[in-house]
Formats: structure tokens, C-alpha cells, sequence
């Protein structure tokens, strides 16, 4: 779709959209428009259920005193706490409406509204909103009923701070790209996207000026990564460790003070310890924490970063054949340490475990923050809503959780302790890789913290549950969400941008 900003003049034609922010009597634009039909916009607000609250959208066909051929208002919510969230909303809401319609293009005037953000923000973001809710996955689609296609292919957006508009927005479409990317890899079958194509895919980004690197299975083994080949060992697909740099603090600094870490299951049959048949397709997005970190690593590129960061995804695939890991083996990680597989589903803590090792004694980051759709168990705790968060440093926590909050992402930090991980403790061997019935999440993050190093702050988000929607979002259509990448985009640029 095509964004573009301009004068906020009403159109003669045509279809356009105006915000409302809740119990509010219609001012600037809208009072116009009120003025045009003859208070008609006064009367709906004071007499109808349309109140300007969130997501309401009202639709006037050849409205009376206009000459366009469709009026919709969209409801903004309260205007004293109309930030950012909120005007993506509306401008998902918007383009959800006019793509239900038919609609192809339409105009957006956007007046101040409230003091939260200023009026090139509040137009940026509900245009980047519209965006963000235009992605559709259809490319295996080869019929399909016209009222169900994406229709909007234009959206003007009117207002009077039309330059810096467009300037905030060219910022935020960098961003909705990596998203986008970060959709496109988790929706695909895993028939496409497996550990090789999944690389090839990655390669894109060396056109951002991305640096791509690739341990292939023998390179591993040479680097005795026994945890991660142990998961692969089952698969024909043979696996692959994807390491992505991106120097924007300049060339000849090479100091990386953050590392993202991806799991990168391309599919998850739980090898031996077998899933049941049902819904086994969705674990072609057990990859979504690797999916994440290559939708981040392009949308930093892409606007330019000013910071050095590496992304690093293990990719495999956990397969059952005759060369399977089998429960009860004992495998051998990069860092020496010894693990006991006692359920070969769970199969993302052994992967992440060398990766974690190779990044650490490769790049000395002094944060890691790794990504994974890693258990069940957290959409037990927390639903699909909210991810799991688990830290070693307060700090890094709080940070992580302020940019959540800040571009709806929302994590929830639970416990570590000695009491947790003395449940991983192997009869046999230095660990195994999962606990009793009960702490799955905190167990499976418990496992994770004995591969960082003294002194690494890290974190560890369990995104099971938000890596998939089953229903539509204000800006996330159902499917894939690309939950992290908006997340640790502005956790980079508050916190570690030079």
C-alpha cells in the first residue's frame, strides 16, 4: 500500500476518514464536516452508539452536504491517553474497514488530537498503523472471492505538519518492513522454509550491508556443538547456525554490546517423543524467535542504526526417523557441559544452549537476549497475550519491558532460582533438559542461564504464545505477528544507539 502525506484538505471525491476521539464535540476538520451536513456528526455522537471509543468505525455513504462519495469516522479513544498505540489502532481499524469495503483509495485528515504526541507523530503512526494491518499472506492462493482480497492500495493522510509526517513515517516503514519479513518466514510451510532456504532468504539483508556468516553441520562439529546436532541428527534437512552483523556504530568498532539469539526450529515433530497429529501444522512457526531476529536485524539496517548488534539463529529441524536422538541420550554442548535428554521435544533449549556458547565466546557481547517459542507451558501462565520474560539483570529487564509496553508487546517477568534449577539436576550427567511436571517455563529458562557466561546480562523471552494469532489485531492480521521485532527495534534505539 502506498503512503502519502499532504495539506489536510477535503477532498471533492471519493472516500475519506477522519479520527474521533471519545465524547468529544466534533472540532477543526470535523467540525467542518459537522458544519457542511448540518450538524449531523453532533447528532450522531449525542444520540448514537457511536461514541469515538476504540475500534468503532462509522461509515456515511454520499454524505448530505459533501461531495465525496463515503465519510468514515474512526473512533480514537480517550484524547488524554491517545499515544502512539492508539493511533495505530485507529489506522488499523481504518484500513480493515476500507479493505472489508472494497475501498482501493482514500484520504485520512488528521487533526491534533490530545498532547501525547505531536501532530506529525500522531499522523505518522496512524498511517504506519494502516500498514501494519494491510499484510495479508495469500501467495499460495490461486482462488479466491473478491470481498475477501485486499482492496486498499493508497491512503493520503492530511495534515498540516505534512513534512515532518512524512519524515516520521519514512522511520516506522523501515521498521514495518522488518515486521513484514518476520510475517512472510513464520508463515511459511516448512516444505519452504527449512535450515539452507532459510539462510538464503536471510542473504537479502547483505544488500542493507548486513555481514552473513554460515556454520554448516561439519563446521559444528568441529566446534563440538553436540546439543544443537543432536536435535538435527534426525532430519534429512541437515542443520544450519546463521550469524548476522551489523556494524552501525562504524566499521572499525568492533565492540558488540548486544547479541539476539533466535531458536530456529524450522519444524517440530518432538522427534521421538512424538506430538500428537493434531495441529502438528503449526509448529512449521516453531522458528519464530529465529524469524524475529532477521526481521530486527533488517529493519536496523534499514533505518541505519547507529549501534553494532549480532543476531544468531540455530536452525534445525526435529525429525523422528532411525537416526533419531533418542530419551535417556547424553549429548556433549560447546561449553563442555553434559546434558541428559530425557524428552527429545524438548529440543529448543538444546539448540539454543551452543548457540548462546558460540555467540558468547565469539563476539563477547556484554547483553544477549535470545527468543524463543520455547514452551507450552507459558501459555498456560500467561495466555496469548503476553510473553514470558526471564532475566539475570533488573536493568536489562525493565528496559525490555518499557519498550513491550511501548509498541504492545507485552512481556511479564517471572522467577529464577536455586530452587528451580537444582529440578535440572541429572543422575547422570551435568543437566537435563527438562524438569518435573510443574515450572516448565522457569525450568526450560533455568536451563538456558547455565550457558551465560559471568557477567552477561541477559534475557530470554518464551514468545509460544505470541508468535501466532488466532484472530485478527488491530494491526496484526490473524497469523503470524512478528512479536519481538518492534519490541527490541526500540529497546536498540532508547537504550543502545550511539
Amino acid at each position: 500500500m502506498r503512503i502519502s502525506f499532504a495539506a489536510p484538505e477535503l477532498p471533492t471525491d471519493g472516500v475519506v476518514a477522519v479520527l474521533v476521539p471519545e465524547d468529544a464535540s466534533p472540532t477543526g476538520v470535523l467540525a467542518r464536516i459537522d458544519e457542511a451536513m448540518e450538524g449531523a456528526i453532533a447528532r450522531l455522537l449525542s444520540e448514537s452508539r457511536f461514541k469515538g471509543k476504540k475500534g468503532q468505525v462509522k461509515e456515511f455513504f454520499a454524505p448530505r452536504g459533501l461531495s465525496v462519495d463515503r465519510l468514515v469516522l474512526v473512533g480514537l479513544g480517550k484524547a488524554d491517553k491517545a499515544g502512539a498505540l492508539e493511533f495505530e489502532a485507529a489506522g488499523g481499524a481504518l484500513a480493515a474497514h476500507l479493505n472489508g469495503a472494497g475501498v482501493s483509495e482514500a484520504s485520512l485528515l488528521c487533526d491534533p488530537i490530545g498532547t501525547q504526541l505531536d501532530a506529525a507523530k500522531q499522523a505518522a503512526h496512524a498511517a504506519a498503523g494502516a500498514r501494519l494491518r494491510c499484510y495479508r499472506f495469500d501467495k499460495y492462493r490461486t482462488k479466491e472471492e473478491e470481498e475477501k482480497k485486499l482492496s486498499l492500495t493508497a491512503l493520503r493522510v492530511g495534515t498540516e505538519a505534512h513534512e515532518a509526517a512524512a519524515s516520521a513515517y519514512a522511520e516506522l516503514e523501515q521498521v514495518v518492513g522488518g515486521v513484514f519479513l518476520t510475517r512472510d518466514l513464520v508463515s511459511e510451510p516448512a516444505n519452504v522454509i527449512y535450515p539452507e532456504s532459510f539462510v538464503e532468504r536471510a542473504r537479502a539483508l547483505e544488500k542493507l550491508g548486513v555481514k552473513i556468516e554460515v556454520l554448516d553441520e561439519a563446521q559444528m562439529r568441529e566446534r563440538g556443538m553436540g546439543a544443537l546436532l543432536g536435535v538435527a541428527q534426525g532430519s534429512a534437512r541437515e542443520p544450519r547456525l546463521l550469524v548476522m552483523t551489523w556494524n552501525g556504530a562504524g566499521e572499525g568498532d568492533r565492540d558488540y554490546p548486544v547479541a539476539f539469539v533466535g531458536k530456529g526450529v524450522c519444524f517440530d515433530t518432538g522427534g521421538i517423543s512424538i506430538k500428537p497429529a493434531a495441529n502438528m501444522e503449526d509448529m512449521k512457526w516453531d522458528m519464530g524467535g529465529a524469524g524475529a531476529v532477521v526481521g530486527l536485524m533488517q529493519a536496523l539496517a534499514a533505518r541505519k542504526a547507529k549501534v553494532n548488534v549480532v543476531g544468531a539463529c540455530g536452525l534445525v529441524e526435529n525429525m523422528p526417523d532411525g537416526n533419531a536422538q533418542r530419551p535417556g541420550d547424553v549429548v556433549t554442548s560447546m561449553s563442555g557441559q553434559t546434558i541428559e535428554v530425557i524428552n527429545t521435544d524438548a529440543e529448543g533449549r538444546l539448540v539454543l544452549a551452543d548457540v548462546l556458547t558460540y555467540v558468547q565466546q565469539t563476539y563477547k557481547p556484554s547483553r544477549i537476549v535470545d527468543l524463543a517459542t520455547l514452551t507450552g507451558a507459558i501459555m498456560i501462565a500467561l495466555g496469548k497475550q503476553t510473553a514470558g520474560l526471564f532475566s539475570n539483570d533488573d536493568e536489562l529487564s525493565d528496559a525490555l519491558t518499557a519498550a513491550g509496553k511501548a509498541v504492545g508487546e507485552p512481556l511479564w517477568r517471572l522467577p529464577l532460582g536455586e530452587d528451580y534449577d537444582r529440578m535440572i539436576d541429572s543422575d547422570i550427567a551435568d543437566m537435563k533438559n527438562v524438569g518435573q511436571r510443574w515450572a516448565g517455563s522457569i525450568t526450560a529458562a533455568q536451563f538456558l542461564k547455565r550457558f551465560i557466561e559471568e557477567g552477561v546480562a541477559w534475557a530470554h523471552l518464551d514468545i509460544a504464545g505470541t508468535t501466532w494469532s488466532d484472530k485478527d489485531q488491530p494491526t496484526v492480521p490473524k497469523g503470524a505477528t512478528a512479536f519481538g521485532v518492534r519490541l527490541l527495534e526500540r529497546y536498540v534505539a532508547e537504550h543502545l544507539e550511539k
